[in-house]
Formats: C-alpha cells, sequence, structure tokens
C-alpha cells in the first residue's frame, strides 16, 4: 500500500501544567507518557517550560535521544523558564503564536493532566479539528480519572445538543500512555488511508455531484407524492364523518 497509513508519528505536541500537582500518580504518569515517546522514536513538542510536568517530560524524552522542541511567548520566560531549558526553544510573541505554532509542529496532540492554560490549549485543538483546520488526532491522557468531570461535561453537551456526537468523538482518552498510542495510532492510520483514498480517486469529486444530483431529485419527487397521497388521505378521512352523520 502507498503512503505511510501505519498511524505512526513523527511528532506529537504535550499540553500539561506548569507544577506537578499534589500526587505522585500525576509525575509517574508524565514518565511513562515520556518512556512512550522515546520507545517509539518521536520527538516533543510542547510549551517550553522548565517547571511542572512540562520540565519532567522534556527532560525524560530529551534524555531518551529524542528531539524536544519547546515553544514559549517572551512574556512567560520568566515564569516558565527555571535554570536550562532542554533541545530547542522556540520564543514566539503571544499564546496566539505558540498555540498555531506547535500545531503546525506537530502530527497529533495529547493533553496531560493540567490547569486552564492545559485545559484552553486542549479545547482549542478539538475546536480547530471540529471546524475542519487539522485533521490530527487529539488525546487526552485521563490519569486516575482526573478529567472524568470533563468529558462528563462533553457527553451533557451532547445531550443538550450543543455538541455533535461525531464531534464528541474527536477527543480520544485513556488512563494509561499505552492505551492511548493504540487509539490515537487506530485513527491516524484510518484517516491516512481516506486520505489516501480520496487523492487516488479524484474522480469522486466529479462523479459523485453527477450521481447524487439525479437521486436528490427523484428523493424530492417520491416525498412531494407521499405528501400529496397524505393530503388526500385526510381529506377522506374529513368526509367520513359527514357521509356517515348528515345535519
Amino acid at each position: 500500500m502507498e503512503g505511510n497509513t501505519s498511524g505512526k508519528f513523527k511528532r506529537i505536541c504535550v499540553f500539561c501544567g506548569s507544577n506537578y500537582g499534589h500526587r505522585e500518580v500525576f509525575r509517574i504518569a508524565a514518565a511513562e507518557l515520556g518512556n512512550e515517546l522515546v520507545d517509539r522514536k518521536i520527538d516533543l513538542v510542547y510549551g517550553g517550560g522548565s517547571v511542572g510536568l512540562m520540565g519532567f517530560i522534556s527532560q525524560r524524552v530529551y534524555d531518551g535521544g529524542c528531539h524536544v522542541l519547546g515553544v514559549i511567548p517572551k512574556a512567560l520566560v520568566p515564569l516558565e523558564i527555571s535554570g536550562e531549558s532542554v533541545g530547542e526553544v522556540r520564543i514566539v510573541s503571544d499564546m496566539h503564536e505558540r498555540k498555531a505554532e506547535m500545531a503546525r509542529e506537530a502530527d497529533a496532540f495529547i493533553a496531560l493532566p493540567g490547569g486552564y492554560g492545559t485545559m484552553e490549549e486542549l479545547l482549542e485543538m478539538i475546536t480547530w479539528s471540529q471546524l475542519g483546520i487539522h485533521k490530527k488526532p487529539v488525546g487526552l491522557l485521563n490519569v486516575d480519572g482526573y478529567y472524568n468531570s470533563l468529558l462528563a461535561l462533553f457527553d451533557n453537551g451532547v445531550e443538550e445538543g450543543f455538541i455533535k456526537p461525531s464531534a464528541r468523538h474527536i477527543i480520544l482518552s485513556a488512563p494509561t500512555a499505552k492505551e492511548l498510542f493504540v487509539k490515537m495510532e487506530f485513527v491516524n492510520g484510518r484517516n491516512q488511508f481516506l486520505m489516501k483514498q480520496i487523492q487516488n480517486h479524484v474522480w469522486l469529486n466529479t462523479l459523485l455531484p453527477m450521481i447524487m444530483l439525479p437521486l436528490m431529485k427523484a428523493g424530492n419527487r417520491w416525498s412531494n407524492w407521499l405528501i400529496q397521497k397524505k393530503k388526500k388521505q385526510m381529506e377522506q378521512l374529513d368526509k367520513y364523518p359527514k357521509e356517515r352523520n348528515p345535519q
């Protein structure tokens, strides 16, 4: 089969907190994710900080021999870089440029536990996927149920009619890095396969409208016929009581 349809990634962007969190389980999860990246020879794109989970996973991936690219706004350098950073650090003008640059460099996105900034970055990538700006997998590492409430909020959005069921499936979640990679690689392989088929069958773009337009017209005629038939049946029903019980 031509093209890369294996679902493998070259670079993954990881969103995570500039703090460690109160429990050791979060640091362990970051270490496991870093190990998975190294084992799969996947480079890291991240927020550029050297503190918290950001600094922890970047050091892990860098020590494992993979390339690390940190993208950080100038205003956050004094806050999120403490001591010597690892890998390549790219300083940008603002948060918008940071997210755009990380999205451009990465093949997929994974969010570890984090605060408002992590969630905002995650939600923006979900939104961009919904809008068709990118077709890259978006994963959520739901460590010890940290994101259960957020996932429940998404489900409630579907139930209340604010999120389409198809858009709910944009986000892939798993409790461990290994499980999450299995899901993301499957989705990425499927997406690449479909894109390859579309590219190899450009004629479909011309042929499908030629097929669908007559079918749509036929469907409209059928619908109109059914409406007229139903209307006549209702008229007959309206007359029936009058014939049985003449005034």
